[in-house]
């Protein structure tokens, strides 16, 4: 019951990643096995240097998109669900409407906000804000917040970010209305009666009964910011709003396809970032299950 399922799993996930670190120190092309050579750390020596805007620039997207996801969605899915768990009138219809994104895949939102919200000409993004001109939402890659004359956060990937809080809102929510389900009832009559105003009692007495919901929503925040792909894929027009996996992806197959090997480097170094927050998650719950 157990070693199929590990052996279908050891299969289809760590397999190809050993594989893609073994191939990140090669320059193979996908093609024929006897073209492979080994290069060493020659792939990624070209990622920090020959491609190194692109690199930073995606690595710079990457951590704007992990802040976004906290300060915006994650803070707003939060309240969202305080405000529910009050038992509002017609908060199973509320319910619905936020979690409805959640269902859908994130290529599918990407096509729904492209064709309705950021249509150039008559999307309801241009019709709110356009003042009756065409607004190119997804094609002006001039720097909204400018770094320095190459790097910068894109207007085009502010619009993009709007489009992936809108689901991550919903993910959020549900998360910590099931948490706030399970909190004693007690405690904030406690509060209540020890004279807490409601913001007090949320922020000493709720929330840090929170904790494992915290750290759930922590650890899957950074890993749908690291990974992001396919709603960035659908609306990055012109390609070359970059992240991590939109390098990887075109490395492999797409934009100068063809070199498996950096491909691979792109993807271990995303691996390696995703893994050392799933790391941190584990050692975590395990201490926390050993004082318990």
């Amino acid at each position: 019951m157990v070693g199929i399922p590990t052996l279908v799993h050891v299969g289809l996930v760590w397999v190809p990643t050993l594989a893609s670190i073994f191939l990140s120190f090669t320059d193979w092309n996908g093609i024929r096995f006897s073209d492979m050579n080994w290069v060493g750390i020659l792939n990624y020596e070209q990622i920090v240097t020959v491609f190194e805007r692109d690199f930073f620039q995606a690595v710079i997207n990457n951590l704007v998109l992990l802040l976004f996801l906290f300060i915006g969605p994650t803070a707003l899915g939060m309240l969202i669900a305080y405000l529910l768990d009050k038992e509002l009138r017609g908060s199973r219809v509320y319910q619905s409407v936020f979690y409805t994104p959640v269902v859908l895949s994130l290529a599918v939102v990407g096509f729904i906000w492209q064709s309705v919200m950021y249509s150039t000409e008559h999307g309801l993004g241009t019709e709110i804000f356009g003042g009756g001109e065409a607004v190119n939402w997804l094609g002006d890659q001039s720097f909204l917040i400018a770094f320095s004359e190459n790097y910068g956060i894109s207007r085009n990937f502010v619009a993009i970010l709007v489009a992936i809080a809108w689901r991550h809102t919903g993910y959020i929510m549900v998360l910590y209305l099931a948490g706030l389900k399970s909190v004693d009832a007690s405690l904030k009559e406690s509060a209540s009666l020890d004279g807490a105003n409601e913001w007090q009692s949320f922020r000493l007495v709720i929330f840090p009964t929170l904790k494992p919901i915290n750290v759930v929503v922590a650890v899957i925040t950074v890993i749908e910011a690291l990974r992001a792909f396919d709603i960035i894929f659908v609306l990055n027009t012109p390609r070359r709003t970059q992240v991590l996996s939109i390098l990887t992806t075109n490395n492999l197959l797409g934009e100068g396809g063809g070199n498996v090997g950096r491909g691979s480097a792109y993807a271990v170094i995303l691996f390696l970032l995703c893994l050392g927050f799933v790391v941190w998650y584990v050692t975590n719950h395990y201490r926390e299950s050993e004082y318990q």
